[in-house]
């Protein structure tokens, strides 16, 4: 039986339809999937892969690209509070191809095991179960992260060849930004069922959360920000916990009590409009430590991973060969 020209424009056409109708399903009715695909996708692009350590009981989970003991440190990537080890997609997109990356998840964020909120620090144990600590290693930490990172460079200046902090936290800083006079606002409150910024419970909070995060905020459509909703509200609980523990005494101030422990050459970068963490806090951390290099970003808020990707590997990757500059003339 021969096929008319119009019944193989069907068929194949029928063939196209299926996926395309697939996809859009699975849009409307599962976009956080469709999300998590997306960065699988984007990671595999980027040749990054994704593993796990254990030290004894625990698990951590991360992702790489590249081996140790290039010419250049490997570089860990510690990420903010309430994300994952994928914020840093975008920057790894602009750093060379021969650097040994390393993204790791928080303890309890994403992949990585849960136990209690005080645990969201990396204590050594995840750099010791995957062999960092055999060569100096170049350390990068934004928000959260940035604060575990500092502290760490503190504790554990023999593992490192330098420091990266992007708008850490754990500061005390002299100009209140519009996150911290927020909180101080919820403070008066407690009684109320007040939401915190940084962990929203629908759309319209979540459209809050990136004007507070970002200058200029991505324009997402209504779907995607569906699914970035989706993932966090399962995991909301334990971001609150670890939410009390880091604004609470006894992390508050953490990084600021420690600065003065840290040996390794620091890079600091800030978004100059940061609402989050403000920018003052460049300044406390330079007074504390006068040789570090600061990076003070116009037109870029908070997320500076999210929003300057492309100026932050740069910052980054001119910083390591400075270093490596440096260290060449100590040889010679």
């Amino acid at each position: 039986m021969e096929l008319t020209v119009a019944k193989v424009f069907m068929l194949t056409g029928g063939i196209m339809v299926f996926p395309v109708l697939a996809f859009v399903t699975s849009l409307l009715v599962w976009p956080g999937a469709l999300l998590k695909a997306y960065n699988w996708f984007w990671r595999r692009r980027l040749g990054l892969v994704v593993r796990y350590s254990y030290s004894g009981s625990y698990s951590f989970c991360y992702s790489s690209r590249g081996t140790p003991g290039g010419a250049a440190p490997s570089l860990l990537l510690l990420h903010g509070f309430s994300a994952t080890k994928d914020m840093w997609l975008p920057v790894v997109n602009y750093l060379p191809r021969d650097l040994h990356v390393v993204c790791l998840d928080m303890p309890g964020h994403e992949g990585t095991s849960r136990t209690c909120a005080e645990d969201y620090s990396i204590q050594g144990q995840f750099v010791e179960s995957v062999g960092l600590d055999k060569r100096p290693f170049h350390l990068v930490g934004t928000s959260m992260g940035g604060n575990v990172a500092g502290v760490y460079a503190a504790r554990y200046s023999s593992h490192l060849s330098s420091v990266t902090l992007v708008c850490p936290g754990g500061l005390n800083y002299p100009t209140d930004s519009e996150f911290i006079s927020r909180l101080r606002e919820l403070e008066k409150n407690m009684e109320q069922e007040e939401s915190i910024p940084l962990i929203p419970r629908t759309l319209q909070e979540l459209d809050d959360m990136l004007n507070l995060c970002c200058h200029t905020p991505p324009n997402l459509p209504r779907q995607v920000l569906r699914g970035l909703l989706a993932n966090r509200i399962p995991n909301n609980g334990f971001y609150k916990e670890v939410f009390m523990e880091i604004v609470g005494e006894k992390s508050r101030h953490s990084l600021q009590d420690h600065l003065h422990q840290i040996t390794a050459p620091l890079q600091v970068v800030w978004g100059k409009q940061d609402q989050v963490l403000d920018v003052s806090g460049a300044a406390v951390i330079q007074t504390a430590l006068p040789r570090c290099q600061v990076e003070v970003l116009d037109s870029c808020g908070h997320s500076v991973a999210l929003e300057r990707p492309r100026k932050l590997a740069k910052l980054i990757g001119d910083f390591l060969s400075a270093q490596d500059g440096r260290d060449a003339k100590k040889r010679s």
